[in-house]
């Protein structure tokens, strides 16, 4: 028989709130070295053996340090002349996130806890830095250290939205995101529920969705009884599309296709969807390490090959069938510089009045920001094929 845990502690003996700061730097850790949060924070919390409360706990501690990184490295970088790296960064920048953004929390439990979790030879330094961090936590840091996003983002979205909503989304995005579901208890966010909308797919249509990993918009499309055919790049995605279906029970055809090489046939189809590969920018809130990671120039190198990938659906539409091209970003070179080229490339493709509220007009399309009603950040753009 084994020996019963103490209330309080983990299965290894490990004080609970100790435990889950501990998992929480390792995770950051290994984010720092590469990996991706959304894979590396799962699986740890898989092999942790904590409680659910405990495991949301290092849930909020990894996603919201990410999301404030920038501003946690400004709040403790004054009370030290030289960073540390490793295990006891991401310590303090755990520590610094729950002294200034938890406030549910009492401050020196957290410190305790965060303390505990740094490396032994290292802990005097992050008791004494958290307890000034503590001390100066109604302090204000300057804006774009507040806002926790590299300069090149906050600039790009400003020159392209405006000041006013761009800095609104980028604060939206600091928030966590709430799970939404669908009727047949799919997870899905509402913006891309409403792209789905925006294809209006019906009963007996043949419906085709190029870029359709891992699934949500193709087996919400099918929904409607229209057949669907499933496209993705890998044959892994592909495979999470065949999954996510077979899980919903519906019978779809997915095909691993490079999507700007379509194998179908042209002129087969009533629908087609393209929601593109784009930089992310509309759904940092849920990938939060992704904002430190996107390059200033990939939304202009994306774009090449978003333009690819629609130039080849054009090809696959009926006379009079739909193109819906959506991406959750919110940069003009995936938008409406992507819907420029279209109009001068193919003449016979129309513009279809935007998308109604909580849509708003966004060049000849629609977007959603995240501020509107709490979802990700997308553009859509529908257009019919004049015979």
């Amino acid at each position: 028989m084994g020996v019963p845990t103490p209330a309080g502690s983990s299965e290894s003996g490990v004080p609970v709130g100790v435990a889950t700061r501990r998992l929480a730097v390792d995770v950051l850790e290994r984010v720092e070295q590469g990996a991706y949060a959304n894979l590396a924070l799962p699986a740890a919390l898989g092999r942790s053996g904590l409680e659910e409360q405990d495991r949301a706990l290092v849930t909020d501690l990894v996603y919201g340090t990410l999301r404030r990184r920038r501003a946690c490295d400004a709040a403790i970088a004054p009370y030290l002349e030289r960073i540390p790296s490793g295990a006891a960064h991401q310590a303090l920048r755990i520590g610094a996130y729950q002294l200034r953004w938890r406030t549910d929390m009492p401050q020196y439990a957290a410190v305790d806890a965060t303390v505990s979790a740094a490396p032994k030879k290292l802990r005097g330094l992050v008791n004494a830095v958290l307890r000034k961090v503590a001390r100066a936590s109604g302090d204000p840091l300057g804006q774009y250290d507040e806002l926790s996003y590299p300069d090149w983002v906050v600039e790009r979205l400003v020159a392209d939205l405006g000041e006013s909503d761009a800095l609104a989304a980028l604060a939206q995005m600091n928030e966590p995101a709430r799970p939404t579901l669908r009727a047949d208890g799919y997870t899905q966010d509402l913006a891309s529920q409403w792209v789905v909308d925006a294809v209006g797919a019906q009963a007996g249509e043949l419906v085709v969705d190029v870029c359709a990993a891992p699934g949500g918009k193709a087996t919400g499309m099918a929904s409607s009884g229209a057949t669907v055919v499933a496209l993705d790049l890998y044959t892994q995605r592909a495979g999470l599309v065949a999954g996510n279906a077979a899980k919903l029970g519906q019978s779809m055809p997915v095909l691993a296709a490079d999507a700007t090489r379509l194998p179908l046939r042209p002129g087969s189809a009533d629908r087609v969807l393209v929601d593109a590969p784009c930089s992310g920018l509309g759904v940092l809130r849920r990938r939060p390490d992704a904002r430190w990671r996107v390059e200033a120039d990939l939304p202009e190198r994306l774009s090449v090959l978003q333009r690819e990938i629609l130039d080849a659906a054009v090809t696959l539409l009926k006379p009079g069938g739909t193109l819906v091209y959506s991406v959750c970003t919110l940069t003009a070179a995936e938008s409406t510089d992507v819907d420029a080229h279209l109009a001068g490339r193919h003449p016979r493709l129309v513009a279809l009045d935007p998308v109604g509220e909580p849509w708003q007009p966004w060049g000849r399309g629609a977007m959603v920001l995240p501020q509107t009603v709490g979802t990700d950040g997308m553009c859509v753009f529908r257009y019919r094929l004049d015979a």
